[in-house]
């Protein structure tokens, strides 16, 4: 470690990598969504079939958080978080053969591997929100969960036109091959490059202070593992039964509901609904999901300028919060316009808003308490995630039993409001969780 000099930066390369790994994380959420009109042509899916292939990722996804989270606590981040990347890249290659194999259900099977899918990235952002807590100060935290909380919109700002055209170009099973193997690329990557900020080799000694002093928790990786209290039923209750914690975790849901409904139903809405083709579709589906991106990081500037200037957590975490999810209720005025112009404009303005108020990891970040981040952040991620269950089934049966989308973008808006109502009257005061109060 370099003692001397001014602070080196290496912090902002180690988030601008995470925001890579998030970006392909949620990119491979998203490649069913993509390829599943094709897909389901050719395999005979109903819309109820495949809302439920489109949830099988977050039943496994939230079911695991807890377990996920625990490992991260006890084993660390980088051995857990890497060997995810690698499973969850296998399992996304594997569905690729679906149909090819004579006497396997392409339901059941699709559903499976998405399940496997869900089980493998379940310690990606638990682990996300533990490397922002170690390695940047309280005043940058905003920005930093901002990032790569942003590489969910960025993920389809990218791929969502690239999977298209493979779709249209190359047929829907490429999607999932290619989006495989860059994950195994992605994993070598984040082994090769990410380390605590205490044995770091290019960080020098004045950054780790300047991180240290800012309340960056800079040795957790170093006393993460055999150090972290075992899992136990004691602490999860405690966790889920403090009132600002809880209310945390039901904004999260209600967040997701508005993500997983984009991630999942958006571009199957826009070939169903509006009549586009897919590779039209993949395009119209990016400029929502850049739309989210500018929002999701200037909601983290405009947290970490209102907390510079005020002090205040509530102030800086909740203003955004509060009008993101106001402005993300503007998806329900695509019920009412016909022009596919409208729609997308639409789908901009409320994934705008929800990319302001995306910014829970932060406060995750402000109040898990020190032992407990990676069991903290996966309660979180795990309510988050339910948000992913209930979505692409309730809005399966709503297409099915209604013929139109209208109630389904009902359903969406009115968890905006949830979020709103959670973090206006449950959470109270934000600051960190002292275990025991």
């Amino acid at each position: 470690m370099d003692q001397a000099g001014r602070p080196t930066r290496i912090r902002w390369r180690i988030i601008a990598l995470i925001f890579v790994i998030t970006t392909l994380n949620y990119a491979d959420r998203a490649t069913f969504s993509i390829a599943g009109e094709s897909a389901s042509r050719e395999l005979g899916l109903s819309p109820v079939q495949t809302g439920f292939i489109l949830s099988a990722f977050a039943w496994a996804y939230a079911l695991a958080q807890i377990p996920g989270g625990a490992l991260l606590d006890r084993f660390g981040t980088k051995r857990i978080y890497a060997g995810a990347i690698v499973l969850w890249s296998i399992f996304t290659f594997s569905q690729g053969f679906v149909g090819l194999v004579a006497g396997l259900s392409a339901v059941g099977t699709l559903f499976a591997l998405r399940f496997l899918v869900g089980l493998a990235e379940s310690p990606s952002f638990p682990g996300n929100a533990r490397l922002v807590a170690a390695w940047f100060p309280g005043r940058e935290r905003g920005i930093a969960s901002a990032i790569f909380n942003s590489a969910q919109y960025f993920s389809l700002v990218v791929f969502a036109p690239a999977m298209g055209w493979l779709v249209h170009g190359f047929g829907w099973r490429t999607v999932f091959w290619v989006m495989g193997l860059v994950g195994v690329i992605a994993a070598a990557l984040f082994v090769a490059y990410v380390h605590g900020p205490d044995r770091h080799p290019a960080i020098n000694a004045a950054e780790l202070e300047e991180i240290r002093a800012g309340g960056g928790l800079v040795d957790m990786e170093s006393t993460a593992r055999g150090s972290a209290p075992p899992f136990s039923w004691p602490n999860l209750r405690e966790l889920i039964s403090n009132r600002m914690m809880l209310g945390i975790y039901i904004g999260q849901y209600g967040i997701n509901v508005l993500t997983y409904f984009f991630v999942t139903w958006f571009p199957i809405y826009l070939v169903k609904e509006r009549g586009l083709n897919i590779l039209e579709a993949g395009f119209a589906a990016a400029a929502p999901a850049l739309c989210g991106f500018v929002g999701g990081l200037a909601g983290g500037l405009i947290s970490d300028r209102i907390l510079k200037r005020t002090g205040s957590l509530d102030l800086a975490r909740k203003t955004p919060l509060l009008l993101g999810m106001a402005l993300a209720t503007a998806i329900l005025a695509c019920v009412w316009v016909e022009a596919e112009w409208l729609v997308v404009l639409f789908m901009s303005i409320a994934f705008f808003g929800k990319g302001v108020a995306s910014l829970g990891w932060a406060v995750m970040a402000d109040v898990a308490p020190p032992r407990l981040a990676g069991l903290a952040g996966g309660v979180f991620n795990m309510f988050g995630n339910i948000g992913g269950i209930v979505t692409p089934i309730a809005v399966g049966f709503i297409v099915a039993a209604t013929g139109s989308f209208d109630w389904a973008l009902a359903f969406v808006a009115a968890h905006c409001l949830l979020t709103m109502a959670a973090y206006g009257f449950v959470v109270g005061p934000i600051r960190r969780l002292e275990l025991g109060e």
